[in-house]
């Protein structure tokens, strides 16, 4: 396919936004602002792959025709360099094509992340406690920006249920796929006989919702005003802080109760609340629009189990893509890169198989 006009088309949209974002006025509306600047990356990666590309196929062209040369010396050396040029070229090409797709509508959305214990009971909460801290490690290496918004702690530790905002660039973008049953195998602290146990936990990214995309009408609302529960001795405890809002239309329960102040409380339940509606809202319009599309990487969905974390083979599985990695305990410190990356690339690989298959048709 020829690329080369979509390429101009993308230039000028790019000066456009130039021309835009040198106007004071547009930095006085944020939400604008912000929306010119994020397309202005995407275009400015775009021209930048495009242009590479350009010089890599002339050094490719440059390098053939010295190959067929009469000159011995200079055509073995140029077809010592031939496969490595070669390849560069063909990422660039994936990388063009990747760069040409157009972007995911929630991936520049910072995250609402919710991880709730499943089966296993205490050693479950444990789990749950485990991901947290793994993701809050992640975050950090990443230069992410992770707030509280809502913890019920488990028993004998960890947690039952943990809830928690990440905010930066492309979040949603990155972690969009680790929703799913996580489920683990090692043997927990209580076990005096030595036996693995299995247990899991769900993880559930959403994107953030604005204010004006779901609108939350005070009369589908009902909130209610309690006293917080969890471990004695807490002074968060010791008043009626915590915060319960229904949404009567779909019978929505969001209760948070992590902080002292009441109206910080309902703040935060009310955005998990809008959080939920919008997940719930775009999983229907996918269903319904592109029920045709069957991502490799799953659906997302919160029943579906995507990975194992094997603790005595140090060992992590990626059920969606067959990604196996040795590095289990360095995974659990934050290393998460990897596994994102390798999601994200197959991922990438659906879509640009789609776009060629309805290009064929």
């Amino acid at each position: 396919m020829d690329f080369l006009p979509l390429i101009e088309r993308r230039r000028e949209r790019l000066a456009e936004l130039d021309h835009e974002l040198s106007d004071p006025a547009v930095f006085a509306q944020p939400r604008r602002s912000q929306a010119a600047l994020r397309e202005r990356s995407r275009l400015q990666t775009l021209i930048v792959a495009w242009d590479a590309l350009g010089r890599d196929r002339a050094e490719l062209a440059s390098s053939r025709a010295l190959a067929a040369e009469g000159d011995p010396e200079l055509a073995e050396m140029a077809r010592e360099e031939l496969p490595s040029i070669e390849a560069r070229v063909v990422a660039r090409e994936a990388e063009v094509q990747a760069a040409l797709l157009p972007p995911e509508p929630n991936d520049d959305r910072d995250a609402i992340v919710e991880i709730r214990a499943g089966t296993g009971g205490a050693e479950a909460a444990l789990f749950a406690a485990d991901l947290h801290r793994m993701y809050g490690r992640y975050a950090e290496a990443e230069g992410l920006r992770v707030e509280p918004l809502d913890a019920s702690e488990g028993e004998l530790g960890g947690f039952r249920e943990v809830v928690f905002r990440l905010s930066g660039e492309g979040v949603f973008r990155r972690l969009r796929y680790e929703s799913g049953v996580h489920r683990v195998q090692r043997v927990p602290a209580t076990e005096a006989q030595g036996r693995i146990h299995t247990s899991t936990a769900t993880v559930a990214v959403l994107p953030e919702a604005e204010e004006v995309e779901v609108e939350l009408k005070p009369d589908e609302l009902r909130i209610e005003v309690c006293r917080a529960g969890g471990p004695g001795g807490q002074g968060v405890n010791t008043t009626d802080s915590a915060v319960q809002v229904m949404h009567l239309p779909t019978g929505m329960i969001v209760r948070c109760q992590d902080g002292r102040s009441q109206q910080k409380n309902k703040e935060k339940a009310l955005t998990i609340l809008r959080a939920r509606l919008l997940e719930k809202k775009q999983r229907e319009e996918q269903e319904k629009y592109s029920s045709h599309r069957r991502s490799l990487v799953g659906s997302g969905g919160r029943e579906e189990k995507i990975r194992t974390y094997n603790f005595p083979q140090n060992r992590l599985t990626d059920h969606r893509i067959g990604l196996t990695l040795h590095s289990l305990d360095r995974v659990m410190e934050g290393e998460l890169a990897p596994v994102v990356g390798a999601l994200a690339a197959s991922d990438l690989d659906e879509r640009l198989r789609e776009v060629g298959g309805e290009r064929s048709q």
